[in-house]
C-alpha cells in the first residue's frame, strides 16, 4: 500500500511539485525512490496519486495523479469538548478520536482541570494536537482533518454558543441517573453532535448546570466509571459502530 501524506496546499491533478517539508521528511525517512506511489491528501476531503519524480538532500519532487473521490467520515459531524486531561492522555484522545471519525475537538479549562495551559504554552499544544491530528489521519485513512480549536474556559465557550439548531444534539456524558447513551440515538435524525466530557475528576455541578442551560442533555455510558480520556472514545465508537 502506498504511503498516505498529507500536504498543507491545494493538490491538483498533473502537478509536480516540492513536497513541504515534513511530508518530505517522511518520504526521506522511508528511502523511497523515483517512481515510488504515493497517496497525497490535502483536507478537503478527496485523495491523490502521486508519484516521486526527483529526489535531493533537501527536496521531494512528486507529481500528482488522478483525484480520488473517497468517503470515509462519520455521516454525523462530531465535536468532541473536553476539560483537557493530562499531556499523554490528551495526545491519544486526539490520535483515536481522529480515528474513531471526530470532526472537531475543543479542548476546555475547567475547575477540577489537573493541566492548565494559556497564552505561548496553549498555542504550542494545540499546534502539537493538531499534528496528531494530521499523522492518525495518515495512518487511518482519513481524509478530513479535524480541527483542534484554541483552549478556551469552560464557562466562556458555553457562553458563546448559538441556539442549538434543527438535528443537531447536544450531550453531556455524565456519571449521574441519565439516559443511556444508545436510547438518546436510537432512531434519532443526527446532522451535528456536540459532546461535553469532564477533565480528571469530572465536571462540577455548577458546570453541569451551566451545561444543561446551555441545551445540553446527559447521557450515561453504562454503570462503570469511564476515566477522563475514555469516555469521550467510548462515545465516538458507538456513533461509528451504528453509522450504518
Amino acid at each position: 500500500m502506498p504511503a498516505r501524506l498529507h500536504v498543507a496546499v491545494p493538490l491538483v491533478a498533473g502537478t509536480e511539485f516540492s513536497l513541504p517539508d515534513g511530508a518530505a521528511r517522511h518520504v526521506q525517512v522511508l528511502r523511497l525512490q523515483p517512481g515510488a506511489a504515493l497517496t497525497l491528501f490535502d483536507g478537503s476531503g478527496a485523495e491523490w496519486s502521486a508519484e516521486v519524480v526527483r529526489m535531493a538532500r533537501h527536496a521531494v519532487v512528486v507529481k500528482t495523479g488522478a483525484r480520488l473521490e473517497v468517503d470515509r467520515e462519520l455521516p454525523t459531524s462530531v465535536t468532541l469538548a473536553l476539560g483537557v486531561p493530562t499531556n499523554e492522555r490528551m495526545d491519544a484522545v486526539v490520535e483515536k478520536a481522529t480515528e474513531l471519525g471526530v470532526a472537531a475537538i475543543q479542548p476546555l479549562l475547567c475547575e477540577r482541570s489537573v493541566l492548565r495551559l494559556a497564552g505561548e504554552r496553549a498555542d504550542k499544544r494545540r499546534e502539537h494536537w493538531q499534528a496528531v491530528a494530521i499523522a492518525a489521519c495518515e495512518q487511518s485513512g482519513r481524509n478530513k482533518v479535524p480541527t483542534i480549536e484554541p483552549i478556551r474556559p469552560l464557562a466562556a465557550w458555553l457562553a458563546s454558543l448559538a441556539p442549538i439548531a434543527p438535528h443537531e444534539h447536544r450531550w453531556l456524558l455524565s456519571t449521574t441517573e441519565t439516559m443511556p447513551l444508545h436510547a438518546r440515538t436510537r432512531g434519532a435524525a443526527m446532522s451535528r453532535v456536540l459532546a461535553l466530557s469532564g477533565p480528571e475528576g469530572g465536571l462540577s455541578p455548577a458546570e453541569e448546570s451551566m451545561a444543561r442551560e446551555s441545551a445540553f442533555e446527559p447521557v450515561s455510558l453504562g454503570p462503570r466509571v469511564l476515566r477522563a480520556d475514555t469516555a469521550p472514545l467510548a462515545l465516538l465508537a458507538h456513533l461509528g459502530l451504528n453509522e450504518g
